[in-house]
């Protein structure tokens, strides 16, 4: 046998063996990640709906959004999970909607890989701040480099105007697919 065919035995049994061990730990690490993806999704729920003590999952609704109740089970909002494009790949958020899906009640990115330094800043106090009690109608919409006047308008990070245009864009597909939810009474 002849070096190359040596080499070639040598780096095909070290790509099964590195491809196996590499299936392995994905399939024992899959169920941990999506633990604790759950985990993280339910404490962000009260963390979006404040004055909530429970939650439900409203089934069929094609995303992923819950019902948040008082401690007398009613119905105080509703908590939207929702994601899309930013700048450099997904953004997952969650937005607390009151019951009338008018206002935005407080909004946390879950996830995001924008750029470190800059788009980041989406998931900083000064940029989060502003979508407290944010009208929904007519749509979020975002300004750059003057302050907000409206109140459906939030003020776009400098240097990050494609991840700030990201979140708008993410919330406002959010909305609009809860209030189609809500006009077909599906959020019942």
């Amino acid at each position: 046998m002849n070096k190359v065919t040596q080499m070639l035995l040598v780096l095909t049994s070290i790509g099964i063996l590195a491809g196996g061990l590499l299936a392995m730990v994905s399939d024992w690490a899959s169920p941990l990640i999506a633990a604790n993806k759950k985990a993280e999704t339910e404490a962000a729920i009260f963390r979006v709906q404040s004055e909530g003590k429970s939650y439900e999952k409203i089934k069929n609704a094609g995303f992923e959004v819950y019902k948040v109740m008082s401690e007398n089970s009613l119905v105080i909002g509703y908590a939207l999970v929702y994601e899309g494009n930013g700048f450099q790949g997904k953004i997952r958020l969650i937005c607390g909607l009151t019951e009338d899906l008018e206002k935005i009640k407080s909004m946390e990115i879950l996830e995001q890989v924008e750029t470190p330094g800059l788009g980041t800043k989406v998931t900083e106090i000064p940029f989060t701040d502003q979508f407290k009690m944010l009208q929904t109608s007519p749509m979020v919409n975002m300004v750059k480099g003057v302050p907000p006047e409206d109140p459906n308008e939030i003020q776009a990070i400098t240097g990050a105007t494609i991840s700030s245009k990201a979140v708008v864009e993410i919330i406002n597909n959010g909305i609009a697919q809860m209030k189609k939810l809500r006009d077909a009474g599906g959020l019942k």
